[in-house]
């Protein structure tokens, strides 16, 4: 018998703001920007990405090209993403 494997998606469990929060520590701990670009795509997804976009003044396939792994954001659009989301970008002495 052949084993099945499902395809995983962090999205899916991203279910509360701690989950979010937490999730989003330990990817900017990694120190990756395309790293923090996708935490914020995974989260996007986890929430209404529509909306989302909509809010971040973002076209909804904008969004997701984006955040994707292969994508590469301005600032300014991660900044736009992360105060949709309800997010605060800040800076702390390393």
């Amino acid at each position: 018998m052949a084993e099945k494997f499902s395809r995983y998606d962090t999205a899916d469990y991203l279910e509360t703001e701690e989950d979010i929060r937490l999730y989003l520590e330990a990817c900017q701990e990694d120190g990756d920007p395309a790293l923090i670009a996708a935490a914020l795509g995974d989260i996007a997804r986890a929430r209404n990405m529509t909306q989302l976009a909509k809010e971040a003044g973002l076209t909804r396939a904008g969004l997701y090209k984006a955040l994707s792994a292969e994508g590469n954001p301005s600032f300014a659009t991660v900044s736009k993403v992360a105060k949709a989301l309800g997010l605060k970008i800040t800076v702390h002495p390393a």
